[in-house]
């Protein structure tokens, strides 16, 4: 099964980030955008990279982004470019478009357009960070949804040699233990006999309202 293969439109510092780890796992990346200074900085970094205005018609089609699985258009600072690389890319047959939004207007206008998905990464990471400033216990918070959320915790002193069995978590609690860490390694084979060690963490999944009653085990 071959690696998929990535476009990312816009060297924004979210552009760069995504395009440099998609490269990191050996996928094909080919990257846009406007700036030429942008575009020789990651140059050495991914497969092809290449100073276009995407706003020109065809100019995606002759940079052979119709042959790449996924393409992300990750344009920040210019509306115009992100709807017209948006529209160019779903015109073109790529099976998968994300585009990044600015504001709930931008996200509803890639969503008519076709993208099929939207994202707001600086909303979601407002989001994240708050959660982690309100919530001491958090480690990090992950939303995945206005009801769900995916949240990390150190487990309490009082946790520690007992079983998820015994602490009955999702009976006193309403959420679901989805893995649990130490020293940086997951494991997601939960047995519910399994005994807690010091300094691990739990990784959950619940509605925002039961993640968000501060219960006991996070103070």
């Amino acid at each position: 099964m071959r690696d998929k293969s990535f476009a990312v439109i816009g060297l924004g510092q979210f552009g760069i980030t995504l395009a440099e780890t998609l490269a990191e796992s050996n996928s094909d990346v080919l990257v846009v955008d406007v700036n030429e200074e942008k575009v020789q900085e990651i140059a050495e970094k991914v497969t092809y990279a290449a100073r276009a205005d995407v706003r020109e018609p065809g100019v995606l089609r002759s940079l052979g982004v119709q042959n790449v699985d996924v393409v992300v258009v990750a344009i920040s600072d210019n509306i115009e470019a992100s709807i017209v690389a948006t529209m160019q890319a779903k015109e073109l047959g790529v099976p998968f478009v994300m585009a990044k939004a600015t504001n709930a207007l931008h996200g509803r206008i890639l969503d008519k357009i076709g993208a099929d998905k939207v994202i707001y990464p600086e909303q979601s990471m407002g989001f994240r960070t708050a959660k982690n400033l309100m919530t001491n216990g958090y480690v990090d918070v992950f939303e995945l949804s206005s009801e769900f959320s995916i949240a990390e915790f150190k487990i309490p002193d009082d946790w520690v040699g007992k079983s998820l069995m015994e602490l009955k978590i999702r009976e006193k609690y309403r959420i679901n233990v989805i893995g649990i860490k130490q020293n940086e390694q997951v494991d997601v084979n939960i047995r519910p006999e399994e005994v807690l060690q010091e300094g691990c963490s739990i990784i959950a999944i619940g509605k925002n309202q039961d993640l968000n009653a501060d219960p006991a085990f996070m103070r």
